[in-house]
Order: structure tokens, then C-alpha cells, then sequence
């Protein structure tokens, strides 16, 4: 199994992909395949973090990144575009910010 150092390493590797996607505009970002890839691959490591780990760290709000997660892998022919969109640019950038945060808190150096 992977250690929650890795998937952070996996969720601030993806974020910076979610990142340059949302750079591009708007637009670009609803047209692009890549785009919701990024956010698939960026809440799956996030929803497969220990239960020690979000027990120790109730800030972040796993509940609903699980609840994310599912609704895309289960219900992608129904995923609100906005909704997408607020979760590139508000979302994963606050996640980023409290894993970076987490590891500095454990010793560990950002990837």
C-alpha cells in the first residue's frame, strides 16, 4: 500500500497539473480532456488517504473529497461543469496548501 507521503507527493504533482490547466482559461479548461483527468487523479489521492492521517488532521475535508471522488468515477455523464471548475480553482489549491502544510508539520520536504 502506499504511504500518505506519496499520495501527497501524487496530490501537489496533480495540482500543478490542475493548475496549468486552469491557466489557460475558462474555456480551455471545460474543452480539455486533460482537465478533468487532473481533477479525477487529484481526488482519488486525496480520498485514499489513511484514516490515522485525516483523524489527525480534521481541517481537511475528506468527507467531501471522497464525495467528490465518487460522484466523478460513478456519475460523470452528470458532473456539473461549474462545479468542476470551483473545485481546479478554489478547491484544489486550498488542498495543496494544507498538504504542504501537513508535511511540514511531519518533517518532510516538499516534493
Amino acid at each position: 500500500m502506499r504511504r500518505d507521503i506519496e499520495r501527497f507527493e501524487d496530490i501537489l504533482e496533480v495540482a500543478g497539473e490542475v493548475a496549468e490547466q486552469v491557466g489557460k482559461g475558462r474555456e480551455a479548461f471545460f474543452d480539455s480532456r486533460a482537465t478533468r483527468a487532473s481533477v479525477e487523479r487529484f481526488v482519488e489521492a486525496a480520498s485514499r488517504v489513511s484514516a490515522e492521517l485525516r483523524v489527525a488532521h480534521p481541517e481537511v475535508p475528506w468527507a467531501e473529497i471522497v464525495g467528490m471522488r465518487n460522484r466523478l468515477v460513478h456519475a460523470y455523464f452528470d458532473v456539473d461543469a461549474e462545479i468542476l471548475w470551483d473545485a481546479a480553482t478554489i478547491e484544489v489549491p486550498l488542498l495543496a496548501a494544507q498538504v504542504r502544510a501537513i508535511l511540514a508539520e511531519l518533517g518532510e520536504d516538499e516534493p
